[in-house]
């Protein structure tokens, strides 16, 4: 676990602000017959328009196929890692954006679920959506140097679980800092007072990532996408947390 520098931290504000920003530009752009790619293409130049760089775009480089686009859109039973392309989003779609911004060497990283269109007659979409989000602010509401990192997953699990959804297990959180992603893990599941402390000065990325159904799922043909298994639709949030004594600092608010 590594405790970021005050300088650090004053530049990871910068690039969580930028984050934020962008982030809530593309949602207002989620309305039926758009074009996915199109997304992406304002998130990456929105990104570079504040002086940074779409993190997301290149990852996995070396690899056998690095991630191709600055954004992921995840629609219906796509969890996360959705690739942009010519899909073309429907009345009552489900859309995840996950977005990962690198300001000057300084990663933060987050995601949020909306509804496009208003199509929702028995209002499952929308409770899907407001479940997964009250499960961030769940897990931020406990989330303090001191804590252990089960605890964070046992606030997240057990408000999902109360209300009826399941999280998925193989997918989970992570520090964020200096790089996409960083050391520790952390979990949307676990018990409480269980695994390493959290320190002052650490930064966090927690995402709740939650199922209508089972919440278990399969890898896509492209080799990025991970779906639910039954074909159930699933949520995303996300935001990058900086640990204090006395609670956490949300970095990628949307202020």
């Amino acid at each position: 676990m590594i405790a970021k520098s005050k300088k650090e931290i004053e530049m990871l504000r910068i690039s969580g602000q930028i984050l934020a920003r962008v982030l809530a530009r593309v949602a207002r752009e989620i309305v039926p017959g758009i074009e996915t790619l199109k997304l992406d293409a304002i998130a990456e130049s929105e990104i570079i328009k504040a002086g940074a760089v779409p993190s997301f775009k290149g990852y996995g480089e070396g690899g056998e196929r690095p991630y191709p686009s600055s954004i992921c859109v995840s629609i219906n039973d796509e969890v996360v890692h959705g690739i942009p392309g010519k899909k073309i989003l429907r009345e009552g779609d489900v859309v995840t954006l996950d977005l990962g911004v690198n300001y000057k060497g300084f990663f933060t990283d987050g995601a949020r679920t909306v509804l496009c269109g208003s199509y929702d007659p028995d209002g499952r979409s929308n409770r899907l959506i407001s479940v997964c989000r009250q499960a961030l602010d769940a897990a931020i509401k406990k989330c303090k140097a001191g804590i252990a990192i089960g605890d964070i997953g046992h606030a997240v699990e057990f408000f999902v679980k109360k209300n009826g959804f399941n999280v998925f297990r193989e997918l989970v959180g992570h520090g964020v800092g200096r790089a996409v992603h960083e050391p520790p893990h952390i979990p949307n599941w676990g018990k409480a007072g269980a695994g390493e402390k959290l320190k002052d000065g650490m930064v966090l990325a927690i995402e709740p990532m939650i199922a209508e159904g089972e919440a278990k799922i399969i890898t896509d043909k492209n080799g990025w996408t991970y779906r639910t298994l039954d074909g159930s639709r699933a949520a995303h949030f996300e935001h990058t947390v900086l640990v204090k004594r006395g609670g956490c600092e949300v970095l990628t608010n949307d202020k």
